[in-house]
């Protein structure tokens, strides 16, 4: 089960604290967008069970580096197949 956490115009790196904590949560990948002028924060702690790829890594950048989202997917298998 994966962990997502937020802060806006709060303390950016206490995200980076709260991420480690969440660990139990989902230890194959983790990943943190900071951006301390807008103090917004995002972070997200990965367990991979179904997509084990990289391309699961969050929080997840477009192109153009004006989005950033972090997200939990609520699949089962019966679904996917």
């Amino acid at each position: 089960m994966c962990g997502i956490i937020g802060t806006y115009r709060g303390n950016t790196e206490i995200i980076k604290d709260v991420i480690s904590l969440l660990r139990h949560r989902g230890p194959d990948d983790n990943g943190v967008f900071l951006d301390s002028s807008s103090g917004i924060a995002l972070g997200h702690q990965r367990l991979s069970i179904i997509d084990t790829s990289p391309l699961g890594h969050q929080p997840m950048i477009s192109n153009d580096g004006q989005v950033v989202i972090v997200f939990k997917p609520q699949r089962s298998i019966k679904e996917i197949n």
